[in-house]
């Protein structure tokens, strides 16, 4: 069985720990970010997805996870 994950932040953590998921076959990684060309530069490097909007990327996941630098983002 596959798990989506849907990966919200792709700062200097977030980038390498969601490219670790996005090894293992067990899970399907979605990542969101802020600065779209940097989710992209991700799904570039990685097997896995981008999307263009938190909503699109958690819609269909079965866990969320986030790594953001400030409480506000």
């Amino acid at each position: 069985m596959t798990t989506r994950i849907a990966f919200l932040g792709l700062g200097v953590m977030g980038y390498p720990m969601a490219g670790h998921l996005a090894r293992h076959e067990a899970f399907e990684v979605t990542v969101f970010n802020r600065t779209l060309s940097r989710a992209e530069q991700w799904a570039g490097e990685h097997r896995g997805n981008r999307a263009e909007t938190i909503t699109k990327a958690v819609s269909n996941a079965d866990v969320v996870l986030t790594c953001v630098g400030a409480d506000p983002d």
